[in-house]
C-alpha cells in the first residue's frame, strides 16, 4: 500500500491527506462516507478537516478533493479532524496496515442514552441541534493480498475494530475508540490463489492466518499513533504553561 501524502489550504489551515492509488484488482468493504459498503475500488483518500468543520455536505467535499487529486472511478473517501501527516503505517507478513489516530473525546462503545456526546458540541451551528454525523478521528485503512469471501471481508471488520481497542487500552485510554472513527478494508480481487492455493479465504478472525496477521499490524499501528498522540498532547500543554 503506497501512501501519498498531500497537502492543500483550506479554512485558514495547511491540511494533509493520504491517497492510495491502488488501481484495479481491489474489492474494499468501508464505513466510509463515500464508496462505503463492499464493492470494487480503484483509490483510498483519507483527509484531514479543521476542528470546527461544519459542512453538511460531506460526500460533495470528498468528491471535490478526489476530483483534485486526479483520483477516478470508483473509491474510498474518510474525513478526520485527527492530524493525517502523523498517519501511522505498520505491516505483518504482507498486510498493510495506516491509522490516523486522535484522541481528543475517547468513548466507550455502550454509553447511557442520556449521557450527551462530547464528540458532537465542536460542530453545533448558530444554536442548532448538531448534525448526525461528525468527521472520525481514527481512520484506519487495511490491504490485505489476497482474496477475502463476502463474510471474511465482514469478519476482517470485527478483527480491525477489536484490536483497536486492545491497542487503545494498552496504550491508557480506557476506551473502544471515538464516536465517529471509520475504516476500510481493501482485499484482492478473486482470481489469484492465495499461498493454501486457495482461491479465496473464508476465515479472517484473528485466529486465522489473515486475520492474526491484520490484527497485528492494525495493533502496532493504532497503538503507535496512540503514543504519539499523547506525546504531542503533553508537548502542547508544556508550550502553553511556558
Amino acid at each position: 500500500m503506497n501512501l501519498e501524502t498531500v497537502w492543500r489550504a483550506e479554512d485558514g489551515a495547511r491540511l494533509a491527506a493520504t491517497v492510495w492509488r491502488a488501481g484495479d484488482g481491489y474489492r474494499m468493504i468501508s464505513s466510509a462516507m463515500l464508496g462505503g459498503g463492499a464493492g470494487r475500488a480503484r483509490w483510498v483518500l483519507n483527509a484531514q478537516v479543521a476542528g470546527g468543520y461544519s459542512r453538511m455536505d460531506p460526500v460533495a467535499h470528498l468528491e471535490e478533493l478526489a476530483a483534485s487529486y486526479g483520483l477516478e472511478g470508483p473509491g474510498v473517501g474518510m474525513l478526520t479532524a485527527a492530524s493525517v501527516s502523523r498517519t501511522m503505517r505498520r505491516d505483518d507478513g504482507g498486510v498493510h496496515a495506516s491509522a490516523t489516530v486522535g484522541l481528543r473525546v475517547p468513548t466507550w462503545a455502550a454509553a447511557p442514552a442520556d449521557r450527551p456526546d462530547p464528540e458532537l458540541a465542536p460542530i453545533h451551528l448558530d444554536g442548532a441541534s448538531p448534525p448526525a454525523w461528525s468527521p472520525g478521528t481514527i481512520n484506519i485503512v487495511v490491504a490485505v493480498p489476497v482474496p477475502l469471501s463476502d463474510a471474511a471481508l465482514v469478519n476482517a471488520v470485527m478483527t480491525v475494530t477489536e484490536a483497536k481497542t486492545q491497542a487503545l487500552l494498552e496504550a491508557g485510554y480506557p476506551c473502544t475508540g471515538t464516536a465517529s472513527d471509520a475504516v476500510c478494508i481493501a482485499a484482492r480481487t478473486p482470481g489469484r490463489t492465495t499461498e493454501d492455493g486457495k482461491a479465496v479465504e473464508v476465515f479472517a478472525g484473528p485466529r486465522s492466518v489473515w486475520g492474526a496477521r491484520i490484527a497485528r499490524a492494525v495493533h502496532a499501528a493504532v497503538h503507535a499513533g496512540a503514543v504519539d498522540y499523547t506525546a504531542y498532547l503533553s508537548s502542547r500543554n508544556r508550550q502553553r504553561k511556558s
